[in-house]
């Protein structure tokens, strides 16, 4: 006996769990961007005003950074609370980096050819939304190095742990390092600039209605933060703090 076709094989394919198949499509990445860039904008305004208390002496960021370490109080241990919020910040900056990665690179896919035969399509968007990738890497570079001069303490030849104030100066006395944290933080401003600006759109909320409030909300916020985060290289090399 001859058969005339072979046997198929119908076992369904394995899934995976819920929330990577949610996070699987393009609409779960543009939520996710815009959730995670919520908490990282929101570290980003609380970490700018902390450091604004090297302005009133060496005891107010001094207290404040222990402050931060004492979290929680007598309820939990040392620093416990603290290492809690930076693994969150952690995993908040590593979704939001691959969503963003991901998104990037379906839309090249999809725009296929057109990229090549409209080298001219960039100029309907902003300079802010088309230095997004290279202002990116630059922010991520300049993390590791804010880590290692001010948390680490490896860069900072006169680094001292449990002493903000010192450690702050001792590393923006040195011009090319206060020139990099200028620099640095002119590129954060652009991604804050563009990132506040299509959080909105990012989650379905985009109308002529209040677009212009957006526009605002975008440019008012990276003042603030661009601003407040270069007058500490400033301050120091203007002996404003010393």
């Amino acid at each position: 006996m001859t058969t005339t076709g072979r046997r198929q094989d119908t076992k369904p394919a394995r899934k995976l769990p819920w929330i990577l198949e949610f996070y699987r499509s393009d609409v779960a990445k543009k939520w996710i961007m815009a959730l995670s860039g919520v908490i990282l904008l929101g570290y980003i305004a609380a970490h700018m005003l902390g450091n604004m208390k090297v302005f009133f002496g060496p005891e107010e960021i001094n207290e404040y950074g222990e402050s931060l370490r004492e979290l929680g109080g007598h309820l939990v241990p040392r620093t416990h609370l603290l290492w809690i919020m930076r693994i969150g910040l952690t995993a908040a900056f590593a979704v939001h980096i691959h969503a963003a990665y991901s998104l990037t690179r379906t839309n090249l896919r999809a725009r296929g050819r057109i990229r090549y035969d409209v080298p001219r399509e960039y100029l309907a968007a902003n300079y802010a939304s088309r230095t997004m990738r290279w202002s990116g890497v630059i922010v991520i570079l300049f993390l590791l190095f804010h880590l290692a001069d001010l948390t680490w303490g490896t860069t900072n030849p006169d680094f001292v742990r449990g002493d903000p104030y010192n450690n702050m100066i001792a590393s923006f006395e040195r011009v090319p390092v206060a020139a990099l944290y200028i620099a640095a933080n002119l590129a954060l401003g652009l991604h804050i600039l563009h990132g506040v600006w299509s959080l909105f759109q990012s989650i379905g909320a985009n109308n002529d209605l209040y677009n212009k409030w957006r526009r605002y909300l975008a440019w008012g916020f990276t003042a603030v933060i661009v601003l407040g985060n270069l007058s500490f290289p400033i301050a120091v090399q203007l002996g404003i703090i010393s």
